[in-house]
């Protein structure tokens, strides 16, 4: 558990603690839809990682030698529970698993240009199963809290650090909506794939502005389409099959969205299209992926008809 009222000096407690309580609750019903990611955590809840490393493209949580070859069924089939697998590549005890999104390619982007984490209390809004969690441990921050409000990707994360074992790393069953519980909380906040999913994007950009402390800073990643003018993109149903896409803004109009936040210093490193090689369809994730998101006919245009998407980064601060 946190300690809140150490870590968050300013947050509203009493309303977070109401809010996390209800949510303690709710998710531990046994209910099917619960206990089909709480079993497979406790059917491996007696290992632990003797080895991990964070600093390599594929985060490895355990060797294959630290476990018996019928504990190593039993991992295999407790991960695959979790299918889909959005984010990674993972490793646990030599167990590959190779998600959807090659999401060290967005890591290494990001890392050059990563603010100091060293003793920080850090965010990461949408953390998934925590790949972007792990990845920062190298840089010794103080915490990193992450918000996720999906089930499956709670307990992923769940299962995978109570393997690893980092204290550091907690999360909780929140979204972005409930970043206004903590005011003037966070040094950092990683809002990566997330604010083209909002109804009110400037609403969730004030809401990051005012979490941060002064001087506090904000990597954001966001789908993009291409061009120059500060425009933003509003689908009529879908964007590339996605039906909880509302804003898919140029890089321009990102800006122009975080200046308008509060946001100063705000410095676009990298933008790309994107492609099958980021995004594809695996073992782990069997489902339709980027490539049947796009018209066969124009890999420049999503089944829509739409510009096809590129990603966008920028590093922003509150004054």
């Amino acid at each position: 558990m946190i300690d809140y009222p150490a870590l968050f000096p300013t947050a509203h407690l009493d309303k977070l603690n109401r809010i996390l309580a209800q949510k303690s609750t709710w998710v531990e019903q046994d209910k099917k839809g619960f206990l089909r990611y709480r079993n497979p955590c406790r059917a491996i809840s007696h290992l632990r990682a003797h080895t991990c490393r964070f600093d390599d493209d594929v985060v490895t949580i355990g060797l294959g030698n630290e476990i018996t070859d019928p504990e190593k069924i039993l991992v295999e089939k407790s991960l695959r529970a979790f299918m889909p697998w959005r984010k990674g590549p993972f490793s646990v005890f030599d167990i590959l698993v190779d998600a959807e999104w090659q999401s060290q390619r967005k890591w290494n982007r990001i890392l050059p240009h990563l603010p100091d984490l060293t003793d920080r209390i850090v965010g990461d809004i949408g953390c998934n199963n925590g790949y972007y969690m792990f990845r920062m441990v190298p840089h010794r921050p103080r915490l990193v809290l992450g918000f996720e409000p999906y089930v499956q990707h709670y307990y992923a994360f769940r299962m995978l650090n109570h393997l690893a074992g980092q204290a550091n790393l907690h999360t909780e069953l929140l979204g972005i909506e409930h970043l206004n519980l903590f005011p003037a909380c966070f040094d950092v906040l990683f809002c990566l794939g997330i604010i083209y999913h909002r109804r009110s994007p400037l609403d969730a950009l004030s809401d990051v502005f005012e979490a941060l402390k002064p001087g506090g800073a904000l990597i954001l990643e966001s789908q993009a389409i291409p061009g120059e003018d500060p425009v933003a993109l509003f689908p009529e149903k879908t964007y590339a099959k996605v039906p909880g896409t509302w804003f898919v803004p140029t890089a321009a109009c990102l800006a122009n969205w975080l200046a308008r936040s509060g946001f100063s210093e705000i410095e676009m490193f990298c933008q790309h299209a994107m492609s099958s090689e980021e995004q594809r369809r695996t073992d782990w994730m069997t489902y339709e992926s980027y490539e049947d998101f796009l018209d066969p006919a124009d890999k420049n245009r999503t089944i829509e008809g739409y510009p096809a998407p590129w990603r966008v980064f920028y590093v922003a601060r509150k004054p």
